[in-house]
């Protein structure tokens, strides 16, 4: 089937996309906020949920890239006609994935005191982030299930049924959130931050059981184990480990940002969290148009249509630019009352107005990066999206934020560096789309 690129075409996949991304940095935002507003410990509270959040994300992000991955593989073969040829090797994919991921949960729960006092977690915080950390933990098969399908449906050109998923898996878990945070007098005792890990673990569940009935009801791919192994799953193992190695360099900059912004006190660590769950919704809501790249541009390689592939690109560029533009819009006119939806302390809230200038003007670029990361996986550029993040960690966020906190500039330092990392990524991107794929389009 031709893939036709325009407005209708992307944004059928970009919005559902978009809908579907926010619902994960919506749970953490969710949690958030919540717990924010505890009567009792509020600021410890935030503070343990923003340090776990940072370190589950790492592990899902590092863990989860079989997702982007499949999808390239699924996509390519689907605008080659191939389709059927690559039908059972997502089974072998997910299960070698969540395997995995459990090995990493055993392994971590007997050092998770270590874990956190290596973010320097300490006394009542630490207490928290053990006891939050011991019930979120369970939730990491089941989220890397679900992205994992999640993949598949995406290579099938098919956003809207994550969507689905994510839509109730998010008012679950707001719903769960408010009833197992606050309580129901008279019936359910409250439990503060862990009724929010709770809450968190049964959306999770909730949501895989979900995607594995969808997949089945919905789709021809089986999740049924097949040997031998599919030919095409040495290339899965080559991009997951590259995107392994460029995930562990994404998470290296956000965990040292947590750490330092821990050793500067709690208002820091509290106000950091407020700023990385909104960095991180904006983050998602952009990249609906690069999950639309990414399918789109694997269908448009497979079929090696280069001029569609040049103008898919320039739209989804434009388009996330735009929505960058009317996002730092909206921060700019509402980050006082954002802030207060997270926390009532006044320490906390001034700490974060003081850099959130500093985080609105650097979505522009955000976007950028963000949209065309998406395109790249979706073309299968896994090497190069690797040694970006490895450059732009190593050789622009670290230097920045070190020196930053050298010079003085404390929190300021931490979201410069933030700037300078974007920044890094998006101009190398847009250097390589051109310089491969502009020679193809003038060939083709």
């Amino acid at each position: 089937m031709k893939t036709i690129v325009s407005f209708r075409s992307i944004n059928n996949l970009a919005i559902p996309a978009t809908i579907s991304g926010i619902a994960e940095p919506l749970l953490s935002i969710t949690d958030a906020a919540i717990v924010g507003n505890i009567p009792v410990n509020a600021t410890e509270s935030l503070a343990a949920a923003g340090i776990v959040g940072t370190f589950l994300s790492m592990l899902i992000w590092v863990l989860g890239q079989t997702r982007s991955s499949i999808s390239a593989l699924i996509s390519q073969y689907l605008g080659a006609g191939r389709i059927e040829e690559i039908k059972y090797l997502p089974a072998q994919t997910i299960f070698f994935n969540i395997v995995l991921s459990i090995l990493v949960l055993l392994s971590t729960i007997f050092i998770v005191d270590d874990i956190f006092r290596l973010l320097n977690a300490s006394g009542i915080v630490l207490e928290y982030c053990i006891s939050y950390y011991s019930i979120r933990v369970w939730g990491f098969p089941f989220t890397l299930f679900t992205f994992a399908i999640f993949g598949i449906f995406r290579g099938l050109q098919n956003t809207f049924w994550p969507m689905l998923i994510a839509i109730i898996g998010a008012l679950l878990n707001v719903g769960l959130d408010f009833i197992l945070v606050y309580g129901i007098e008279g019936f359910i005792e409250p439990l503060y931050l862990d009724g929010a890990a709770w809450a968190s673990l049964i959306s999770q569940g909730i949501m895989a059981i979900m995607a594995f009935i969808l997949l089945l009801w919905r789709t021809e791919i089986p999740l049924k184990l097949k040997f031998p192994l599919h030919p095409e799953m040495k290339r899965v193992i080559g991009m997951s480990l590259n995107l392994f190695v460029r995930t562990i360099a994404l998470n290296t900059a956000l965990i040292l940002a947590v750490r330092e912004a821990t050793a500067l006190g709690e208002r820091y660590i509290a106000a950091h969290t407020i700023a990385t769950n909104i960095w991180l919704f904006a983050a998602f809501f952009i990249d609906g148009y690069g999950a639309a790249g990414n399918s789109m541009g694997g269908k448009l390689l497979g079929a090696k249509n280069y001029k569609g592939l040049w103008k898919l690109t320039k739209k989804i560029v434009s388009y996330g630019l735009g929505i960058s533009l009317i996002l730092v819009l909206v921060g700019w006119l509402f980050y006082e009352p954002i802030g207060q939806l997270f926390s009532k302390e006044v320490p906390v809230l001034e700490t974060f107005y003081s850099i959130v200038f500093i985080l609105l003007l650097g979505l522009p670029m955000n976007a950028i990066a963000f949209v065309l990361d998406g395109l790249f996986k979706g073309l299968g550029e896994m090497k190069y999206l690797r040694n970006v993040l490895l450059t732009a960690t190593f050789l622009g966020f670290i230097p920045t934020l070190y020196i930053g906190l050298y010079l003085g500039y404390g929190f300021y330092g931490i979201w410069m560096a933030f700037v300078v990392w974007m920044t890094i990524r998006g101009v190398a991107l847009v250097w390589k789309f051109r310089r491969k794929f502009r020679p193809l389009l003038l060939n083709s």
